[in-house]
């Protein structure tokens, strides 16, 4: 997933103006390879999900065009995945196009499918190395059809794959999902397949798109954004939530590790209290 080529010579030297802190950052994060002392392995989120937000502000801070911030993004979210398969976090779910998405200019959009095409054409033989299986969840159809083309073969080349599962949310928006559902469930009880009576939190469960992998344990979301923006609303129901003010391409392995180390402090209590209870006057 290392980012495209810039377009122009103007956008190249901008970019090398850019480089001492990425180069920074990435001095600071070589220490973090293997798990950090202070996380409790047992306590590690199964799955993480990451709304990636704030490419085009870093971008205007480095004075770029927004699409240098998504390129740098992609190279966020390729050291994220990498740090999850080190340190040993089952499922990473990302929003990478939302339903609403399509309303940015034409021009953002169309640099966006290309760049997807690009990363999966570029990336696809290492995560076949690194034994990753990728899906992508949304409205897959009205994708270009090229792009529709590349992410079909990755995920039927990657469907072995065990040593991590990547979901991208592409064309994504959990409102739609929930219909898509709502309409599929209403045709087998239709079809005489399903009782209404029977239908059930289990049984929604297994026609949404993530029913192959947990709920989210852990939600992070960057660039000072508080919302979940039509993301995974059924399945972050007792999700915990991670805001951070840092742009999202400067999310990094010490980004991520303060992260999972505020999870780490949190009782996850699903409803229940924490420890005996009692109600009762002379108890």
């Amino acid at each position: 997933m290392n980012s495209l080529k810039t377009l122009t010579l103007s956008e190249s030297r901008s970019q090398s103006r850019s480089q001492l802190p990425i180069l920074e950052r990435k001095n600071r994060t070589s220490r973090l390879r293997s798990l950090p002392a202070d996380l409790d392995r047992q306590r590690l989120p199964r799955h993480v999900a990451a709304i990636m937000d704030g490419n085009g502000r870093w971008a205007h801070q480095q004075g770029l065009p927004r699409i240098a911030g998504h390129r740098q993004g992609a190279i966020a979210l390729k050291e994220l995945l990498r740090c999850c398969k080190d340190w040993g976090i089952a499922a990473l779910t990302v929003y990478a196009f939302s339903t609403e998405n399509w309303q940015r200019p034409r021009g953002e959009v169309n640099f966006l499918m290309t760049l997807f095409e690009h990363l999966l054409r570029k990336e696809l033989a290492e995560m076949q190395q690194e034994e990753v299986r990728i899906r992508f969840i949304g409205e897959l159809s009205v994708l270009p059809r090229s792009l529709r083309a590349q992410v079909e073969q990755a995920m039927i080349q990657t469907a072995g794959n065990q040593a991590i599962q990547f979901n991208v949310a592409m064309n994504y928006g959990s409102r739609r999902e929930l219909v898509r559902v709502c309409r599929q469930i209403a045709e087998q009880v239709q079809q005489g397949n399903v009782a209404p009576a029977t239908i059930d939190e289990a049984l929604i469960e297994k026609f949404l798109y993530t029913a192959e992998s947990p709920d989210p344990d852990l939600l992070i979301r960057t660039s000072g954004e508080m919302r979940l923006s039509n993301f995974l609303l059924w399945q972050l129901a007792y999700t915990e939530i991670y805001f951070t003010n840092t742009l999202w391409p400067d999310f990094n392995r010490a980004e991520f590790h303060q992260a999972l180390l505020d999870y780490q402090n949190r009782e996850r209590r699903f409803g229940k209290t924490q420890g005996p209870t009692c109600i009762e006057k002379d108890c």
